[in-house]
């Protein structure tokens, strides 16, 4: 049975379209229960301009004072856009470097101000940087199954981007599904022809549930070889700069489906829960997220053998 990492993304990509900004002490009680139950990495925020995402403009004390109470910084992540914002995570202690370049041109100028090429050749040097000073770095392909505003993606947009990391020596990387268009065998055909572009990669997802196939995507990535799987605490999330920005696939959602077949059984899904409702209560909504609304089920019992009934 392959691993399975779990990296949390909720305190950056779940908060990060909502107006009510989280106190600091609130972020981190939420990121220290979530590795407390045993999820693997927690992107704890992202080192941006703070007028254009105040949600962030804490994300500097936050990890730095993360880090100086004990957690491991290499259970953090950090998601940077620019050189600017490497200098900046560095400066946190942040184990994790995640940084990223939109196949569509258009959500790339709205996201970053550049164009695709322009953003790969920047986003590919300050990756460098990062590894030379270190860091541990995750890329990615956002809008990798279609764009909210241009529609479908060509697929020869994103083993482009993908053959550019891998010629500077990027191995770990995500694809992720920021409008949430992708469709599960769509999922299995990118994944296979971005393993034959980049052969030896560590693959990575990222699904948003805007149309409802979030869950299917991410089993259609598993069974591609995905190995590390980007979720939000209550599936709260959303890019602020595509065209519907809905919630990514839950947390504890993922975290319950991996369990009922015998998978990531090490992880406290009532502690995911629990933060997934205090999510909830903080912003006083319902939350997309099932498990925390309808309880969890447990495991999957086992089949009985042909001829046997079971009482």
């Amino acid at each position: 049975m392959q691993r399975i990492v779990l990296h949390e993304v909720g305190p950056r990509d779940g908060l990060q379209v909502e107006k009510t900004v989280v106190p600091t002490p609130r972020k981190e009680a939420w990121i220290k229960s979530l590795l407390a139950a045993g999820i693997d990495l927690v992107q704890a925020g992202s080192f941006v301009h703070p007028e254009k995402v105040p949600q962030m403009a804490d994300s500097d004390a936050l990890i730095r004072g993360l880090v100086d109470s004990g957690v491991d910084p290499g259970r953090l992540s950090g998601l940077v856009l620019n050189e600017k914002g490497l200098d900046r995570a560095l400066a946190s202690g942040v184990g994790l470097v995640c940084m990223g370049v939109s196949a569509s041109d258009t959500h790339s100028r709205k996201n970053t101000g550049m164009g695709t090429d322009e953003a790969t050749a920047r986003i590919v040097a300050t990756a460098r940087k990062a590894v030379e000073a270190g860091r541990q770095v995750q890329v990615s392909v956002q809008s990798a199954f279609g764009c909210g505003f241009e529609g479908p993606v060509a697929e020869e947009r994103v083993l482009a981007i993908v053959r550019a990391y891998a010629e500077a020596g990027l191995n770990h990387v995500s694809l992720a599904d920021t409008a949430g268009h992708a469709w599960p065998e769509q999922v299995e055909r990118l994944y296979a022809a971005a393993a034959k572009a980049a052969p030896g990669a560590d693959w990575a997802c990222h699904f948003h549930d805007t149309y409802g196939t979030g869950m299917a995507n991410l089993y259609a990535a598993l069974r591609s070889g995905v190995t590390t799987f980007e979720s939000s605490f209550a599936g709260l999330g959303g890019c602020p700069f595509t065209r519907v920005a809905a919630g990514n696939v839950a947390t504890e959602d993922v975290v319950h489906a991996f369990q009922r077949e015998g998978r990531r059984t090490d992880v406290d899904l009532a502690g995911l829960v629990e933060v997934s409702r205090s999510v909830a209560e903080f912003f006083g909504r319902e939350m997309p997220g099932r498990v925390q609304k309808t309880g969890p089920i447990g495991p999957r019992t086992p089949a009985a053998p042909a001829g046997e009934a079971k009482g």
